[in-house]
C-alpha cells in the first residue's frame, strides 16, 4: 500500500468540495408543480398523516434510511479525547461508508457535551428525525450508560460501534480462526490485553458463542483483572478471574489459545508468543500500531494464525464488515431496536461468507490470484459485495424472528435482489 502522509490526508478533506458527504434531492423539482408538492401547500398532506400515525413517518419522509452517527468526541480513533468538532472528519468518514457500502444515508452530529445525562437528552430530542442512531467515539465507562439509557428509551435501533461492531466482526474472525487452528472456542483459553468499551462488548459476545468465562483472563492497564482488586469499575468486576498466580500479561499469556489485544501497541513480545499453545491465535487489534506486528509474530510463531485491524496484512478486523448492513436489516424492518439475536445473526453471516468460494472481483482487488479459506483469509475482505446481502438479511431474519420488526418482510429472495440492487 502507498503510504498515506499528513499533505495527502489534509488535501483530500480540502479540496474541492470541503469534506466527504452532501445531501441531493431525491424527488423532481424542476417546476413550480414539483416545488408546491415538495413544500407548501402540498407537503401538509403528509404533515396531517404522520400527525395521526406517526409511524407514516417512514412512509413519506427519508426517516427510514437515515442514520445518526453522533459522538462527543471523547474517544477518536486513538487520538483521545480531542473534542466534537475535531471528530467530525471520522463522522463524515463513517457517513461515507454507510452510503458506500449499503446505501443508507447517514448525518454526522458532534455534541459538544461530555455529560452523559446532558448527552443522553441531546440525542432524546432529535432521535425523531432519524431511523437509527450509531454512537461513535465516546469513552468508557461513560459509554455503557448512554446507549443502555437511549436504548431503552428510545423506539429506534441505537448501537455503540465502537463496542459492538468490534466485538461482532472480531467473534466471526475468532470462530473462523478456532476452526483454522483446529480448536473449539469452548476450550480455547483467552487473554485480553484491554477492558475499555470494546473489550467489554467482545468478551460478553466471545461468551454467547461458547467461550467459558473462567477461560477468560482480561488486563487493563495496570495488569491482569482479578477477584482481589479493589480498583475496578462493575463492568471490569463482570469478567475478573478468580486466579491469583497471574498478574502480568507475560504470565497471562503462558499456555494461551487465543491472544486478543484492544490496547496500544507494541505490548506483546515475541518471547510472550512463543510461550503461547500450539497454533496460537493473535487478534493485534490496535491502531495503526497494533500490540505486536504480523512480521514479528510470524517470526517468533510460524504457526500463527494472525489478525489485525491493518488493511496491509490478511485477515483486517474491520467495523465496515459490519454496521453498514446491521443498520441496513434493522431499517429495512423499521426495527425498534438492535438486539442480541440481531447481533449474533450477523456474526454468523459475516464467518460463514469467508468459507464461501471468494469471487473473481474480490481477488482483482487484493491483485491476488488465490484466495481460500484458511491461516491467511478467515474474514471476508471489506470490498466483498456479497455482504450487504448476506449479513443485512439475516439482521432482517433476525429482527423479524425476535419481534422488534415494525415492518416484516415475507418475500425474502426479493429482499435479497433488492438488497443488491442498491450497490450495483
Amino acid at each position: 500500500m502507498a503510504k498515506i502522509t499528513k499533505e495527502a490526508a489534509l488535501a483530500y478533506h480540502e479540496q474541492g468540495r470541503p469534506g466527504k458527504i452532501e445531501v441531493v434531492p431525491t424527488k423532481p423539482h424542476a417546476t413550480q408543480t414539483d416545488l408546491s408538492l415538495a413544500y407548501s401547500p402540498g407537503v401538509a398532506e403528509p404533515c396531517l398523516e404522520i400527525q395521526k400515525n406517526n409511524d407514516d413517518a417512514y412512509r413519506y419522509t427519508n426517516k427510514g434510511n437515515l442514520v445518526a452517527v453522533i459522538s462527543n468526541g471523547t474517544a477518536v480513533l486513538g487520538l483521545g479525547d480531542i473534542g466534537a468538532v475535531a471528530g467530525k472528519p471520522v463522522m463524515e468518514g463513517k457517513s461515507l461508508l454507510f452510503k458506500i457500502y449499503a446505501g443508507v444515508d447517514a448525518f454526522d452530529i458532534e455534541v459538544d457535551e461530555k455529560d452523559p445525562e446532558r448527552f443522553i437528552q441531546v440525542v432524546k430530542a432529535i432521535a425523531p428525525t432519524f431511523g437509527g442512531i450509531n454512537l461513535e467515539d465516546i469513552k468508557a465507562p461513560e459509554c455503557f450508560e448512554i446507549e443502555t439509557r437511549l436504548k431503552e428509551e428510545l423506539d429506534i435501533p441505537v448501537m455503540h460501534d465502537d463496542q459492538h461492531g468490534t466485538a461482532i466482526i472480531s467473534c466471526a474472525g475468532l470462530l473462523n480462526a478456532c476452526e483454522v487452528a483446529g480448536k473449539r472456542i469452548e476450550d480455547v483459553k483467552l487473554v485480553m490485553n484491554g477492558a475499555g468499551a470494546a473489550a467489554i462488548s467482545c468478551a460478553r459476545l466471545y461468551i454467547a458463542f461458547g467461550l467459558k468465562p473462567s477461560n477468560l483472563i482480561m488486563l487493563d492497564s495496570k495488569g491482569v483483572i482479578s477477584a482481589d482488586r479493589t480498583d475496578i469499575n462493575a463492568q471490569k468486576r463482570e469478567f475478573a478471574t478468580q486466579r491469583t498466580d497471574v498478574r502480568t500479561l507475560a504470565e497471562a499469556v503462558q499456555g494461551a489459545d487465543v491472544f486478543v489485544g484492544l490496547s496500544k501497541g507494541n505490548v506483546l513480545s515475541q518471547d510472550m508468543v512463543r510461550t503461547m499453545a500450539e497454533r496460537p491465535i493473535i487478534f493485534a487489534l490496535a491502531n495503526p500500531v497494533p500490540e505486536i506486528s504480523y512480521d514479528d509474530a510470524r517470526e517468533a510463531r510460524p504457526d500463527v494464525i494472525m489478525s489485525t485491524g491493518r488493511t496491509d496484512y490478511p485477515n483486517q478486523i474491520n467495523n465496515v464488515l459490519g454496521f453498514p448492513y446491521i443498520f441496513r436489516g434493522a431499517l429495512d424492518t423499521a426495527s425498534s431496536a438492535i438486539n442480541e439475536p440481531m447481533k449474533q445473526a450477523a456474526v454468523r453471516a459475516i464467518a460463514e461468507l469467508a468459507r464461501q468460494e471468494v469471487p473473481a472481483s474480490v481477488k482483482e482487488a487484493y491483485g491476488v490470484d488465490h484466495l481460500e479459506f484458511g491461516a491467511d483469509y478467515f474474514i471476508p475482505k471489506p470490498v466483498d459485495s456479497r455482504l450487504v446481502v448476506e449479513v443485512s438479511c439475516a439482521v432482517a431474519k433476525a429482527a423479524v424472528e425476535s419481534g422488534v420488526a415494525r415492518k416484516p418482510i415475507t418475500d425474502w429472495e426479493a429482499y435479497r435482489a433488492q438488497l443488491a440492487a442498491r450497490i450495483h
